[in-house]
């Protein structure tokens, strides 16, 4: 996915730096010695002790027991009383405008810009990064606005996590992504006129995926169900036809995109699964048909805990508009059971939190939840690590520390694998090579 996004900013400067490229001449490699004192290279496996991470261009070049003596012209970094490990992966968040705090967003939203919108992005990714995610997969926001910041970030304009952009989630009218709901009739005729990721029917799902792609989506999503925090009445029942749901699933795989189901009901999730879905996201009201169906499969589920605790705290604060409140209600009473039930089952678990409905900054509370609900912590940290680089068709280059993965690495105090709220306390920060937060 690093590389989609290095081919796709290529294109957009080549002629521009072709003549220039051509009389530079070759720039001598960056080259970094991490000293770690417990290092866990390959999530799922044993932690190393005294190791050597030798960085050259921002890529893992080797991994050497104790504590190698750097080469000439070469960086050391000591991490000696440190437990290093792979920087972390969360596939859902949201960076996109003024996020986690509903009443300050209803607040200003009459008064806020797309360009304030976009510096509140900033903001979040820079929290982000801070947290020790240097991966994310940004699951709904401004899909041109999405595009600049994860671009802006490769170029290494502004300081964040490499992000898999999903554009806008593409819903049926009414449904968990329509803008118009609960909107003054004037006002929601107008945003009719702007909202191409909804869709009515096979044809227009195709065509809203196709869209999606059109303005930068590396990865798709689409409601599968009805939402919480969608501002309409009803329930989190299945919201497409099956059909729509082929239609949208086979289209972006066609397009070499795999696709996340939004999904709370049980009916909505079995048919984004039989479709051929590649995440479910949420999974809040799972039966045991359901879970075999994505064994069967082998759907990863993002379970997303943070979500419904928090929107649960918001919607009884009242904070959130009265259509939300019994949908919140539903949705955090049944969702800790589910969750377990498919860990216990062996569902395939990848970490994302839906961040930007709890604060940003605050990722890796997720993984306490995760443990509570059945998880070992070096299943959890696995869950963070290798299965979500699997998630982005990224494993030979994410979620581990080995000859040709990228440079991206944490640090904490003391060993997660025994106890994983150190996760939430992260002392160092470095992606692709360079580092955003030292001790």
């Amino acid at each position: 996915m690093k590389a989609m996004i290095a081919t796709a900013l290529l294109a957009g400067s080549l002629l521009a730096t072709a003549p220039a490229a051509a009389q530079s001449a070759p720039s001598a490699a960056k080259i970094t010695y991490i000293h770690a004192g417990q290092l866990l290279d390959r999530p799922g496996q044993a932690p190393r002790g005294a190791s050597t991470i030798i960085v050259r261009d921002g890529k893992v070049a080797e991994v050497r027991d104790g504590f190698v003596a750097p080469e000439t012209g070469a960086k050391l970094i000591d991490l000696k009383d440190k437990f290093v490990l792979p920087g972390l992966i969360d596939l859902h968040v949201h960076l996109w405008g003024y996020r986690g705090d509903p009443l300050q967003a209803r607040a200003t939203a009459l008064n806020r810009e797309t360009t304030d919108d976009l510096l509140y992005a900033v903001g979040n990714a820079r929290k982000t990064i801070d947290a020790g995610f240097t991966t994310v997969r940004d699951l709904g926001g401004n899909a041109r606005g999405i595009r600049s910041l994860r671009d802006g970030i490769a170029r290494g304009d502004v300081a964040g996590p490499t992000i898999v952009n999903a554009g806008q989630m593409i819903s049926v009218t009414g449904g968990h992504g329509d803008g118009t709901n609960g909107a003054r009739e004037d006002i929601a005729e107008m945003l009719k006129e702007t909202q191409i990721n909804i869709c009515n029917g096979v044809e227009d799902c195709r065509r809203a995926v196709r869209q999606q792609v059109g303005l930068g989506a590396l990865y798709i999503k689409f409601a599968a169900t009805g939402g919480v925090l969608s501002n309409v009445s009803g329930g989190l029942g299945r919201a497409m036809t099956p059909d729509e749901m082929h239609a949208i699933i086979d289209t972006a795989h066609n397009l070499g995109r795999r696709v996340a189901a939004h999904s709370h009901a049980a009916e909505g999730t079995q048919a984004a699964v039989e479709a051929g879905v590649d995440t479910i996201d949420h999974g809040t009201f799972l039966d045991d048909a359901t879970i075999r169906l994505m064994k069967a499969k082998g759907t990863w589920l993002v379970p997303t805990m943070l979500a419904p605790q928090a929107a649960l705290a918001q919607a009884r604060a009242g904070q959130l508009p009265p259509a939300t409140v019994p949908k919140a209600e539903a949705a955090a009473a049944a969702a800790i059971e589910s969750h377990r039930k498919a860990i216990a089952a062996g569902v395939k678990i990848a970490f994302g939190t839906d961040t930007g409905v709890s604060p940003h900054g605050e990722n890796a509370q997720e993984f306490a939840l995760m443990v509570a609900a059945g998880m070992k912590p070096a299943d959890a940290i696995r869950a963070a690590t290798v299965s979500a680089a699997d998630v982005l068709g990224q494993a030979a280059t994410l979620g581990q520390l080995a000859p040709g993965f990228e440079a991206d690495l944490i640090a904490v105090s003391g060993s997660p694998l025994d106890d994983v709220t150190r996760l939430e306390r992260v002392d160092f920060v470095m992606a692709d090579g360079v580092v955003h937060k030292s001790l």
